[in-house]
């Protein structure tokens, strides 16, 4: 992404220069003057060389640019996620076919986006799992987004269907620390080995509810900005991608405070 951006910024300086370079040039023709096929030799033709050897020697010009340009996209990616979160507080918060793990009272609450295949979803659901358990003032409801294809799905129908069960909170933490592919085979084991009734599972898993659950927190994670897993709503700031102990902690500290 970020050398995506650098290219994307170059290409606008380089043009931009172009540009810059045209209007400053005497002018050739009167506007009653038909164009010539040399209007553009005015133009240096070591124009692109120069431009290059610029930004090669002031590179930093471009980490500039790259910097406010993210600083931009941010600021306005948090000011669409902050109006959705005001606007969909009761599908966000309040919503009873989520499951919920950590302290029900809680004072902090943290809406997690997550998918049972997505490396970043399983290291930050370490960092979630040792903060949270120390804390213990931390409500968190879980969103399936299930976006890596039909094993996510399922896995994400189990969870769901495990909360029949009162088995929910041991199932999520068996998926997410589940090393390798996934498919309805392993997850049914998984299922099994925390104590899950894995006939009863299955039948729970075709309620057409869950997947209602499911497009729900598509359509919320959309009207949220998500692009990808995993994706957090921390008191009322949204934090995309994965987060480490310390910041989780520091964005706790921070819903605190607000």
């Amino acid at each position: 992404m970020r050398s995506l951006l650098m290219a994307a910024i170059a290409g606008l300086i380089v043009v931009g220069a172009v540009a810059a370079t045209r209007t400053s040039m005497p002018r050739i023709a009167t506007m009653s003057e038909a164009p010539t096929a040399n209007a553009d030799a005015a133009v240096p033709a070591d124009l692109g060389k120069s431009i290059r050897a610029y930004l090669m020697a002031n590179p930093e010009v471009l980490v500039e640019a790259m910097q406010e340009l993210e600083r931009k996209q941010d600021t306005q990616r948090d000011a669409v996620a902050g109006k959705a979160i005001s606007q969909n507080e009761a599908e966000l918060f309040r919503d009873s076919d989520s499951p919920t793990g950590g302290n029900p009272s809680g004072d902090v609450t943290i809406v997690e986006f997550n998918d049972y295949q997505c490396p970043y979803c399983k290291r930050a659901h370490q960092a979630v799992k040792s903060v949270t358990g120390a804390d213990g003032r931390v409500r968190i409801i879980y969103k399936d987004l299930p976006i890596l294809g039909e094993p996510s799905r399922i896995a994400a129908l189990a969870a769901l269907a495990s909360m029949k069960q009162g088995k929910h909170q041991a199932l999520h933490n068996a998926l997410m620390e589940f090393n390798g592919k996934l498919d309805r085979e392993k997850i049914l084991q998984t299922a099994a080995s925390v104590g899950i009734d894995v006939a009863q599972l299955e039948k729970d898993m075709e309620d057409p509810r869950l997947k209602q659950t499911i497009d729900r927190n598509m359509a919320l994670a959309g009207a949220l900005g998500v692009r990808g897993t995993p994706a957090f709503v921390i008191g009322k700031q949204f934090v995309p991608g994965a987060v480490d102990a310390e910041s989780l902690k520091a964005l706790i500290a921070e819903a605190r405070r607000s």
